[in-house]
């Protein structure tokens, strides 16, 4: 099983990264359950046949690491940074770093050592690839070493994993009740809805569709009654299920 890793940890007070509520955190997991676990089904198929130093990381859609794993040698290491799950890997929380950069370029990105900005990972070689559902963003995710000599074997790993999962993730259970009957969303529901496809935040979705935060959560609320769903994750996959996205 994963390394578990305790969120009720903080970071130094030099350290200036950015970590969400507990609450929040919790919704967070809840909504990326599904994402998680087959995370975590995937990295234990790989893991015994990597000889050296490795370290995954899984961020949801805003950039919240949602889980992770490495190998029991550099358990000391991660213990020792400020590295949580709860923490945003965006580039305001710890500087530029692969999850950040594959934010930015909306692609898979390989970033040196000498091209991070946090001081934990100025010595790792790492590749972050998004995780996409068709034109859906469910998260990021990061494999990382600082064996030089690995760098080509784990990139190669970590371009293979994203199909594993999402393969994985279209094998789910079949359809539920709400996506055999027709579902109509009014447009400003719609537009929540591909905001919240594309990872837009609720206050960045306010924003850009300039109404209030509560606003965004009441429609959200209703288009989850709507879909039959308790999670943004699963809102996207029935909606993308049912051709409404």
């Amino acid at each position: 099983m994963p390394e578990k890793i305790d969120i009720s940890h903080q970071p130094s007070s030099k350290s200036c990264a950015i970590f969400t509520s507990k609450s929040h955190f919790e919704q967070i997991l809840r909504d990326n359950q599904p994402l998680i676990t087959i995370f975590q089904d995937c990295i234990a198929n790989i893991k015994e046949h990597i000889s050296g130093a490795y370290l995954f990381l899984l961020a949801d859609a805003e950039g919240v690491l949602i889980a992770m794993d490495y190998c029991q040698t550099l358990k000391e290491v991660v213990r020792q940074s400020e590295i949580r799950v709860g923490m945003y890997f965006t580039e305001e929380s710890c500087g530029v770093n692969a999850i950040s950069e594959a934010m930015a370029r909306r692609g898979p990105v390989y970033l040196p050592p000498e091209e991070h900005e946090s001081p934990f990972f100025q010595n790792w070689h790492c590749f972050s690839t998004p995780l996409l559902l068709g034109t859906t963003t469910l998260g990021y995710l990061d494999v990382s070493t600082i064996n030089a000599n690995m760098r080509s074997e784990l990139i190669a790993i970590a371009k293979l994993i994203p199909g594993n999962m999402l393969s994985s993730l279209k094998n789910q259970p079949g359809p539920s009740p709400a996506e055999e009957r027709p579902v109509h969303l009014t447009e400003r529901q719609l537009n929540v809805l591909r905001l919240i496809a594309q990872g837009q935040t609720v206050k960045s979705i306010a924003i850009k569709l300039n109404i209030k935060e509560c606003t965004v959560n009441h429609h959200k609320k209703i288009i989850f009654e709507k879909l039959g769903v308790q999670s943004s994750t699963e809102a996207v996959s029935v909606a993308s299920r049912m051709s409404i996205l």
